[in-house]
């Protein structure tokens, strides 16, 4: 049950749920508020059969989320413990985007900083403005990132990106986030919501076991050796074959008509 959103705007619609970070005069930053509302609209898409794929986006043009609350990261400054524990809050709201069983998508329209970059970072797929700019800034305020960045930088782009964009702090152009394989599709500004529903509109033909099998094969890989990962995949590979979709999936191709998926 989602309790009224002061920060974000939500709304579901032929299967695609829409979260919209709705900070604009801040730069959609996220704050503790932000990051609490995110989790409940998080397990609202999930727990909702009726949602197939959750986009994320910000409101205005500028920015995506230009990173996280400076005013909130200046209470725990000195304190160790304090911060520590405001990164692991924010890991753990992230940490639902793998836990969905669902595929996500960030639409970058702008500024995707620190903890945006974050964001965007823990969803399963990232569609950018050709104006959007990247970045893990937090070396030059004294810190690093803390809501997962380190790694999910590292896994999706590789350990010599996310070396070059922590270690720098610099601003990424969305031209160079795209070929290092952190967005996955670019578009020009006024076509990323056509691009971005193109892909989702792909997805949504798609199986959603399927999907769900295939998100949870290359996350968990991540953490083993080839071998390891292929006796994993032969299990995912295992449970879709005795699903009712993949029954449909073969009779429909057989059959050259569309399939008819139904979850089960």
């Amino acid at each position: 049950m989602i309790m009224d959103l002061t920060n974000l705007l939500y709304g579901v619609e032929g299967g695609v749920a829409t979260v919209t970070i709705n900070r604009p005069d801040k730069l959609n930053a996220l704050n503790h508020q932000t990051l609490q509302e995110l989790g409940q609209v998080f397990d609202a898409a999930r727990d909702d059969e009726s949602v197939r794929v959750l986009i994320i986006t910000g409101s205005g043009e500028k920015a995506f989320v230009a990173g996280a609350d400076i005013s909130e990261l200046l209470e725990v400054a000195g304190d160790g413990a304090g911060a520590a524990t405001l990164a692991g809050f924010g890991q753990s709201i992230l940490r639902k985007l793998d836990n969905l069983g669902k595929p996500s998508i960030a639409m970058v329209n702008g500024f995707a900083l620190g903890g945006g970059c974050e964001l965007a970072l823990a969803c399963t797929l990232r569609t950018g403005s050709n104006t959007a700019v990247f970045g893990l800034p937090e070396v030059s305020l004294g810190i690093i990132p803390g809501y997962g960045g380190s790694q999910r930088l590292a896994r999706i782009a590789g350990p010599g990106v996310a070396r070059e964009w922590i270690l720098t702090g610099d601003m990424i152009p969305a031209a160079e986030a795209h070929r290092v394989g952190v967005i996955n599709r670019i578009f020009a500004p006024e076509e990323l919501k056509e691009g971005t529903m193109k892909m989702v509109k792909s997805i949504l033909k798609k199986g959603p076991l399927a999907l769900q099998f295939g998100i949870e094969a290359v996350l968990r890989g991540w953490d083993m050796s080839q071998g390891e990962g292929e006796v994993m995949e032969t299990e995912y590979f295992g449970k879709a074959a005795e699903t009712a979709d993949m029954k449909e999936g073969m009779a429909a191709f057989l059959e050259k008509r569309k399939p008819v998926f139904t979850g089960k």
